[in-house]
C-alpha cells in the first residue's frame, strides 16, 4: 500500500499506525521506561513506540523524539503527521521533536549538556548507524539509566546485531538486564556496582 493511501486510511480510522516492534517488545520497553524523566527515542517512524514511552514516563518527564522524517514527493512527511497524531493521544509529560539523525540530535542544545535516563535506539540499523548512535548517546546515560536496542538480536547479518554483540554487550559501563525477541536492554552501572565488580 502506498504511504499516501495508508495516511488517508489512518486519518479516517481504517488503518492503525505501523510499527516494526512486537507487542511483547513494547511491553518490555514500557517496563523499563516507567517513571523515567528524560527519555529519548531514536527512530520514531509512525509514533507507536513513542506513545508507549510517553504513556509510562514520569508525569513531569520529557521525551525527545528523534527522527529525520524524510519528506516524500509531496514535500511533507506523512509518517511524521501520523506520529504527531499518535503521540498526541497521550498527555503525560511533554515531547520535544528533534528532526535529525541520532548523532545530530545528541548535539541539539536541548540535550547537548544534560543526562538522560532512558534511550531507545531504533533508527539506522547498519553497523555505522548504530555505532554513531552508541557513541553519541551512551555517555549521556546517567548511572542506573537504560538503553534499549531494536534489531539487536534474532536478526542475523544485521549490522545492529553484530555491533550489539561485539561492542555494546562488552562495554563495562553497562550490563545486559533484559532481552525480548529482537530487543536488548542494558543498564548503566552505578558507582557502587562498579566498585563491587572491581573488588571481585
Amino acid at each position: 500500500m502506498s504511504v499516501p493511501l495508508h495516511y488517508l486510511r489512518w486519518a479516517v480510522g481504517l488503518d492503525a499506525a505501523e510499527t516494526q516492534t512486537t507487542a511483547a517488545e513494547r511491553t518490555c520497553l514500557a517496563k523499563h521506561a516507567a517513571g523515567r524523566r528524560a527519555v529519548v527515542e531514536i527512530g520514531v517512524f509512525e509514533g507507536v513506540t513513542t506513545r508507549v514511552l510517553r504513556d509510562v514516563m514520569a508525569d513531569d518527564g520529557v521525551l525527545f523524539a528523534v527522527d529525520p522524517l524524510f519528506t516524500g514527493r509531496l514535500g511533507v512527511s506523512l509518517h511524521q503527521r501520523i506520529a504527531l497524531g499518535e503521540v498526541a493521544k497521550s498527555r503525560r509529560g511533554r515531547v520535544e521533536w528533534i528532526r535529525a539523525t541520532g548523532r545530530e540530535a545528541a548535539r541539539d542544545p536541548r540535550v547537548a549538556n544534560r543526562d538522560v535516563d532512558f534511550v531507545f535506539v531504533d533508527g539506522d540499523h547498519t553497523w555505522d548507524g548504530i555505532s554513531n548512535d552508541w557513541e553519541a548517546w551512551s555517555g549521556k546515560v546517567a548511572p542506573g539509566g537504560i538503553m534499549a536496542f531494536h534489531d539487536s538480536r534474532e536478526t542475523p547479518g544485521a549490522g545492529s546485531q553484530n555491533f550489539t554483540e561485539q561492542v555494546i554487550t562488552r562495554d563495562p559501563r553497562f550490563t545486559v538486564i533484559d532481552t525480548e525477541f529482537r530487543l536488548t536492554v542494558i543498564q548503566r552501572v552505578t558507582a557502587r556496582q562498579a566498585t563491587a565488580s572491581a573488588g571481585t
